[in-house]
């Protein structure tokens, strides 16, 4: 119960109960009002310090799923980041060492980004550090996943290239292995059936009955059909790109025509023996840049290796040649 209050009152000398007006009554009220705002305040301040509001929670659950999908996120880059070097390996050590290409450098595939700060706008908050480091992980990773895709089509026209390659270099003995002592003489100085002194044979002579198919070693476009009274006779010369060309001489008819494509075992004409030469048989050569090489390197397609030891045994006597 609120206690009473009293004032003297001089005129008649005696105190009176005080009568507050209704501008008092409405300062106290307001008083009232004030104090337990006050209260209220520092109770809500205490509370909300202790305790986190609904919102609070809400937004540190929020929070808590965000940082840890963020570190998922962060542990597929870097599984990623595992695939793609094991890619890039094998596409440096393996893919170009078979075709033949150089590695890409590390300073290609590795090399960050310069100029002005791209990750500015995520600084300021409580996670930049790990959002902009997975930023920037994710970036390098495009770059380098980028870089890789060229290099795997650089890779895939190389092999394009290749296969054409290896169907066009000779690789075929150009009449039928049925027997390999049809090899008469071969790459060497042997000795000459006309002049019978020691002289450079720059091809192999495959004896054979006349009018046996003679084969394409390789893909090619026929560069020359000539006929010459002496020397190889009726002959065929083959350019199959990339440095590469075969002679077929002495033929008794030829199958194909200048500047005809022919495929690697088409029949391009039929053993002679026309020219200067001492019977029906195959005179064989392969160039190289303008130079004459060994044919007994390129029968890789046709024989097993026994078969290949006993072709080089064969070639290598020092015998007679056929022209």
């Amino acid at each position: 119960m609120a206690k009473a209050e009293y004032r003297y009152n001089p005129k008649t000398l005696t105190y009176e109960k005080a009568e507050l007006s209704i501008k008092g009554r409405l300062l106290k009220f307001l008083g009232y009002i004030g104090t337990g705002m006050v209260f209220s305040i520092v109770f809500l301040a205490i509370f909300y310090a202790l305790f986190d509001s609904p919102k609070e929670k809400k937004l540190k659950r929020e929070n808590e799923h965000l940082t840890l999908e963020l570190d998922l996120f962060d542990k597929k880059l870097n599984e990623m980041e595992s695939v793609l070097d094991n890619l890039q390996d094998r596409d440096d050590n393996v893919y170009r060492v078979v075709f033949e290409a150089d590695p890409i450098p590390a300073n290609i595939r590795k090399a960050g980004f310069g100029g002005v700060n791209r990750y500015g706008d995520l600084e300021g908050y409580d996670h930049s550090e790990a959002v902009i480091k997975t930023a920037q992980k994710l970036d390098q990773l495009a770059k380098q996943m980028y870089i890789q895709s060229k290099s795997l089509d650089e890779v895939y026209n190389m092999a394009v290239k290749k296969e054409k390659m290896l169907s066009s270099i000779p690789a075929i003995m150009p009449v039928a292995k049925k027997n390999l002592k049809r090899v008469a003489s071969g790459f060497g100085m042997r000795i000459h059936p006309i002049l019978k002194i020691r002289k450079m044979h720059p091809g192999m002579d495959f004896t054979a009955p006349t009018g046996t198919p003679i084969y394409s070693s390789g893909d090619g476009v026929v560069e020359k059909v000539k006929t010459a009274r002496g020397g190889y006779g009726k002959h065929i010369v083959i350019n199959h790109g990339y440095g590469y060309q075969t002679l077929y001489a002495h033929l008794n008819e030829y199958n194909v025509k200048r500047g005809q494509k022919v495929k690697r075992g088409d029949v391009i004409g039929y053993v002679g023996n026309t020219g200067r030469s001492t019977g029906p048989h195959l005179h064989y050569e392969v160039i190289k840049d303008n130079v004459k090489i060994n044919p007994v390197n390129f029968y890789s397609n046709d024989l097993t290796p026994e078969e290949y030891e006993l072709m080089i045994e064969i070639s290598s006597q020092t015998n007679q040649s056929f022209d």
